[in-house]
């Protein structure tokens, strides 16, 4: 008998079993990673992006398709991490908004949901390359539209899709010849793969194993960073995403915002689509999510409360300044992790730094970044994580510093979602590129002149890190074992050898030319001080006519990351 149409819970079934199949297959995705280093690879991105969406979606309670599809577009929106959760999170958005209207969905509706997922994702792309995730969507939705024509059965419909995703990514490697050298298909389509085949299976009532899900949670009590409690007119912060239940009208969003500012203030309400963002400082937390929920459901619940935090904070300041560290707590965000929002009146201009390593973060700081994410390629940052750090942030303007170019894409769906604050990204690729771009600010000039101004000082810089091979494969017609150390410059991999010194003069090498004024050089964690002194002294002495910087970077899985200007 045909099957013609999916409701929502079978829906649901589907969604959280595409997430628990790509969990269960991530690594096998990563493993298709044609540069084989230690990072925060695309099957761990894509996981951890859909399983952000998962946990909004198990928190729901009876859905219809609207709710559910708000769970899904809004949990993987903010989730995103690296550029295949971003491109994942647009796909989800794009699907989610075509069928949101539906009671049920029949091969036509899927077949519309997967063009607009295809045609919102390649949007969000500014150069959108073929042999990738994309390309496999498009695939999809091609033969969606083909299929939705010739058959109403769902049972016929879907299993013909997939099969012809798996034809598509079989023939990335055709398109994209860095994959062809190292024998792989795509591991962003693949990961793409992995979810309608997960889908598939509960469509098909197949048992699944659910346990990698995360159930979603109610409210959230956390502490943020403390105010004298004199000064605490209202003492809990309150803040909410509210899925609304049909469009957020200018006029209600200046209503909501009135009443907000009649219980409290610190108020943030940032609406996108059906999505809307609230933050209010109040004594009365409960009056708030009333109101809200006159407008639709609540997800990402969290209040804390400042008055306790200001208790907390006053016996830990006490402590530093036994220890003699209380200088070392001052700013932004500290190395360990600690947030301290500005009491100091709202400035023109304000930074975001993603950086890792003790040393690196240290560097920032000293040059006045208001705000450290931690993360980098061993853990690409979400858009949620952008998303605070911006709140974060007493400034008109944020400039942010992605430090790679795997997070660039998540810092510009950040910036999309604020409205109260100008953001701008500069697609700094690594940490050098970002310490140049930061020190090339100019406190008397506008916005736009230092936008200028750091896009061209970062054009200058030749960067370089050095790591070690976490699999054996074949790209930029080198050949790669396990183990082997690798010279990384901005280009692709430049130097293969056996030791880490080795290695990196020979990337200096290709770096360092007639025109090279400064070599700067950050020893990571794993490398002895005594020994990257020694190093640093022999690079000095190569290159007599450069001046050489060293500095402790205190980065993890890179031995040495490198700056040639």
């Amino acid at each position: 008998m045909a099957t013609k149409t999916i409701n929502v819970e079978m829906l649901a079934k589907m969604f959280l079993a595409g997430a628990q199949n790509i969990e269960a297959k991530k690594e096998y995705i990563n493993e298709l990673n044609v540069f084989p280093v230690p990072d925060g690879d695309t099957g761990t991105n894509m996981s951890l992006t859909i399983m952000a969406a998962a946990k909004e979606v198990t928190a729901l309670e009876k859905p219809d398709i609207k709710d559910l599809a708000k769970a899904i577009s809004s949990g993987s929106l903010r989730g995103a991490r690296g550029n295949s959760g971003v491109i994942l999170s647009q796909l989800l958005r794009g699907f989610t908004k075509s069928i949101r209207e539906e009671k049920q969905i029949d091969v036509q509706g899927l077949a519309a949901a997967c063009a607009r997922a295809r045609d919102t994702a390649y949007k969000a792309v500014m150069k959108p390359k073929e042999g990738t995730i994309l390309t496999v969507a498009s695939g999809i939705a091609d033969q969606a539209a083909q299929m939705a024509a010739e058959t109403d059965d769902l049972e016929v419909f879907l299993p013909a899709v997939i099969e012809h995703a798996e034809e598509v990514l079989k023939k990335t490697p055709d398109m994209l010849p860095v994959l062809k050298e190292a024998g792989v298909v795509d591991s962003g389509g693949q990961g793409l793969l992995e979810v309608i085949r997960g889908a598939y299976d509960a469509f098909l009532g197949k048992e699944i194993d659910y346990s990698a899900i995360k159930p979603g949670t109610g409210v959230q009590v956390t502490k943020i960073s403390a105010q004298e409690t004199a000064d605490i007119k209202f003492g809990y912060c309150t803040e909410f995403i509210i899925l609304t239940e049909k469009e957020f009208t200018d006029a209600q969003e200046k209503d909501f915002k009135g009443y907000l500012s009649s219980i409290g203030d610190s108020i943030v309400c940032v609406a996108d689509d059906d999505v809307v963002k609230v933050h209010v400082h109040t004594n009365d937390p409960g009056l708030a999510i009333q109101r809200a929920l006159t407008y639709g459901q609540l997800s990402r619940m969290k209040i804390d409360n400042m008055r306790e935090e200001h208790q907390e904070k006053l016996i830990k300041d006490a402590e530093k300044l036994a220890a003699g560290e209380a200088a070392k707590a001052a700013g932004a965000k500290a190395a360990d992790g600690s947030d301290q929002k500005s009491e100091e009146p709202r400035k023109p201009m304000g930074f975001i730094a993603v950086s890792i390593g003790e040393g690196m973060n240290e560097i920032f700081k000293e040059l006045g970044v208001d705000y450290i994410i931690e993360g980098g390629q061993t853990m690409n940052p979400s858009t949620e994580d952008m998303l605070n750090a911006i709140d974060q942030v007493n400034a008109d303007c944020v400039f942010i510093l992605p430090n790679n170019k795997n997070i660039v894409l998540a810092a510009n769906q950040a910036k999309a979602l604020v409205e109260d604050k100008e953001i701008v990204v500069i697609p700094t690729k690594t940490v050098p590129q970002g310490i140049t771009a930061v020190i090339g600010f100019m406190p008397d000039a506008d916005v736009k002149e230092n936008e200028e101004a750091m896009l061209e000082a970062i054009q200058n810089v030749k960067s370089g890190q050095v790591t070690y091979a976490v699999r054996d494969t074949h790209i930029d017609d080198k050949e790669i074992h396990e183990g082997d150390i690798m010279g990384i410059g901005d280009s692709g991999i430049m130097a293969v050898g056996k030791g880490v010194e080795e290695t990196t003069k020979e990337l200096l090498s290709q770096l360092v030319d007639e025109d090279s004024e400064l070599i700067s050089l950050y020893y990571g964690e794993e490398v002895k001080e005594e020994d990257a002194e020694r190093f640093i002294a022999e690079i000095a002495e190569t290159y007599p006519d450069v001046d050489v910087d060293a500095h402790y970077g205190g980065q993890p899985i890179y031995y040495y990351v490198l700056a040639v200007e």
